[in-house]
């Protein structure tokens, strides 16, 4: 381990050196973050697994910039030219642009202005130049340079000066202040390109917009970025080249009395318009769009998170009805436990449709809901999704139906009945059919149903597919890895797509599992340790988030790792409880009622492994998704004209952006709460205040009936 990367890290994670040798062990050890989150509280001092994932992430990035800062090191020592005072300066950056400005005067160029008139013979005259002359002339020095490569004094001057631009240009210490400089006080410029086409005027926005580097919120850099990328718009950074100019003569110029000084100021203006400011513009656009890339990414991760923390509803026989107006409706029943039992395609959507064509399509879907006994008809959000809504309101009203509805967003619900994963599920189901059980699934279990999807085609971020798309997926499978260790699953009954989540889980690994599984119906954790395959490490790293409700040990429903169950035990033998009596107020409230620091004294173990014992023993196989808000469910319509400002609605929060949330309250699109309307205080974050998956209360604030929208507010006037 690397003691001065670790000093680094504690320094920059507010954690202790000890946190962060403790994680990178057992990170060493074959650890997994969630095991170590969950189950090595106690060694950690409990950090969460963000923290945890931070210390792995940071921890490789400083070790990289160790080795450059070495490698750069290096490689100037190699050339003879390493000093302790630039060793010291490399050792001291905190960035690899800092790295790589000091190594630029030492670096290998290619074939430059410069080299050419190095090569003609010219650096002592470009040396004499920056020695500030008072006496004799510009041309005097530069004849003594005439050769066959050197026609004239002028070409001589001129060489020289390339020679000397690319001095001031590898100056490390300039770079840095024009670069802060630029980020500082520029402007971040976006204008239309001329004969650019903008349909839909996406870009509106950006036609003529000028913001500074230093304030321009993220989501702006990634619209300017696609706009520009779509050849809509130009994109530079504006700001007072003169300033630049004037501190780079008083850094450079030596002696204003000197004969050359015109020509270095000259020399200054080509460094910085062919040398400098290209390259630091091409720097500070690519930090902003690094620092975009990292919080839009941050919020698609939330975002993402709360959705699949959505509250399932459970032990309900769903109708999922997939939209569509030529190619009709698909619509599919599971059973309670997401079983697939019917289906069948209705075009109530069609132009021109006849009454009685309707009426028989109000039959068929009433047949499919009494004959199943359907208690809820989950609709999808796309296209039709509102007349799909108005269609089974009137159904449920007409036929005193006794069901409800509820509007799913059905985002990567096409991915998913196109994949390989899916035609497994269902070979004899259409496409399209495979669609409706994933919408009728998703409100069963949001979250073994969402698994099965690429994180990227949820649709709950913002410019997804302009950020860098390898940190994307990285960042979404450790949040879908933390919801499900979280959640835990039922070994029995879990599919191979969440058990990919799983701590300590591979494919081959899961291969041996559902091998075991098709012969034998797993009763304890016991039987899993000796499943061929699975070693000993993988077991330790699985196993406290495989559940097995219905298992001959009690202890195995619970979130309790095996290595604890001595501990459990012998806690419960204290009290004098039975594990069979687990359910009883008398076990609850006993177990409630004690010290734990006392008990750890007398079970020899600590606060934190006992803190986890007893909040499982208290709450067996509890789904943490069951204290969340119950989806909302639905019986009747409303329609945009129905609004009035100031009218209070209830609704679900579909997205999060940084601007604002996305509301479904029932109309075609959903409406924005704006992030100036979440609270009456300044919101830095509208995550601060709704989350997806949020029921809320909300009050009209604005309507445009032309155009279907409305802002809502959470502020009641």
């Amino acid at each position: 381990m690397n003691e001065l990367v670790i000093s680094e890290l504690a320094r920059d994670l507010n954690i202790t050196v000890n946190q962060i040798k403790t994680v990178l062990n057992l990170f060493n050890e074959g650890a997994t973050i969630p095991f170590i989150a969950r189950y090595r509280k106690e060694a950690t001092g409990a950090l969460d697994e963000n923290q945890i994932k931070s210390i792995n992430d940071l921890y490789t990035y400083y070790n990289n910039l160790l080795d450059r800062k070495e490698a750069v090191i290096r490689l100037i020592d190699e050339k003879g030219m390493l000093t302790e005072e630039l060793k010291q300066q490399i050792l001291s950056c905190s960035k690899l642009t800092e790295v790589e400005d000091l190594y630029r005067p030492y670096k290998e160029k290619k074939k430059t202005k410069a080299s050419e008139a190095i090569n003609m013979g010219l650096e002592p005259l470009a040396k004499m130049i920056m020695a500030f002359p008072t006496t004799g002339s510009l041309e005097d020095m530069a004849k003594k340079y005439i050769n066959d490569k050197v026609k004239t004094t002028e070409d001589a001057i001129t060489n020289a000066c390339y020679i000397i631009a690319e001095w001031i240009s590898d100056n490390a210490s300039y770079r840095k202040w024009i670069r802060n400089y630029i980020y500082n006080n520029g402007l971040i410029v976006s204008e239309i390109k001329k004969n650019a086409e903008d349909p839909k005027k996406t870009f509106e926005m950006y036609y003529n917009f000028s913001e500074p580097v230093k304030y321009i919120k993220h989501y702006r850099v990634l619209a300017i970025n696609r706009g520009e990328k779509e050849k809509i718009l130009n994109v530079n950074i504006d700001f007072s080249m003169d300033e630049i100019i004037a501190n780079l003569k008083r850094k450079i110029i030596k002696n204003d009395k000197s004969f050359v000084c015109s020509i270095i100021e000259d020399t200054i203006k080509d460094a910085l318009k062919r040398l400098i400011i290209p390259s630091v513009e091409r720097e500070i656009r690519s930090e902003l769009t690094e620092k975009a890339d990292a919080l839009a990414i941050e919020n698609f991760s939330v975002n993402l998170e709360h959705l699949l923390l959505t509250r399932p509803i459970k032990g309900m026989i769903v109708l999922g009805f997939d939209p569509g107006y030529v190619n009709g409706c698909k619509l599919a029943v599971v059973d309670q436990n997401g079983t697939y039992m019917d289906s069948c395609v209705i075009k109530p959507f069609l132009k021109n449709i006849s009454e009685s064509e309707l009426k028989k399509y109000k039959e068929i879907v009433k047949n499919l809901v009494e004959k199943y006994k359907v208690d809820i008809i989950s609709i999808g959000n796309g296209t039709a999704s509102r007349e799909s809504e108005k269609f089974c309101a009137e159904l449920i009203k007409e036929y005193k139906l006794n069901c409800k509805y509820v509007i799913t967003s059905e985002a990567g619900a096409s991915v998913y009945s196109a994949s390989k994963l899916a035609i497994e599920e269902f070979p004899k189901l259409e496409v399209e059919k495979r669609s409706a059980v994933s919408i009728a699934r998703r409100i069963q279990d949001p979250l073994s149903e969402l698994v099965k999807i690429d994180p990227k085609s949820i649709g709950v971020g913002e410019y997804q597919y302009d950020v860098n798309q390898k940190e994307l997926s990285e960042n979404l499978d450790f949040t879908v890895s933390k919801v499900v260790n979280e959640v835990g699953v039922n070994v029995n009954t879990a599919s191979k797509s969440i058990l990919k989540y799983i701590s300590g889980l591979t494919k081959t690994t899961i291969d041996k599992i559902f091998d075991y599984k098709e012969k034998h119906k797993i009763s304890n954790r016991e039987e899993i340790k000796n499943i061929k395959g699975i070693s000993p490490k993988v077991y330790e790293q699985c196993i406290g988030f495989l559940r097995i409700p219905d298992g001959n040990n009690a202890y195995d429903k619970t979130g309790i790792h095996p290595e604890s169950y001595e501990t459990t035990s012998n806690l419960l033998n204290e009290l004098n409880l039975d594990i069979q009596n687990i359910n009883e107020e008398s076990f609850k409230n006993k177990l409630q009622s004690i010290d734990v620091k006392e008990y750890t004294n007398i079970l020899n173990t600590d606060e934190y492994t006992l803190n986890d014992i007893v909040k499982e023993l208290l709450t067996p196989g509890l789904d943490p998704r069951d204290n969340l808000e119950t989806p909302i469910l639905k019986s009747d319509i409303l329609h945009i004209e129905d609004l009035k400002i100031g009218m209070e609605l209830e609704g679900t929060v579909r997205n999060v952006a940084s601007f604002g949330a996305f509301v479904d309250i029932g109309l075609h699109d959903d409406g924005l709460i704006h992030i100036s309307k979440m609270s009456k205080q300044f919101v830095k974050n509208p995550n601060d205040i709704l989350n997806v998956g949020d029921i809320v209360k909300c009050y009209v604030d604005a309507i445009d009936i032309e155009k279907g929208k409305v802002n809502l507010s959470l502020i009641k006037e």
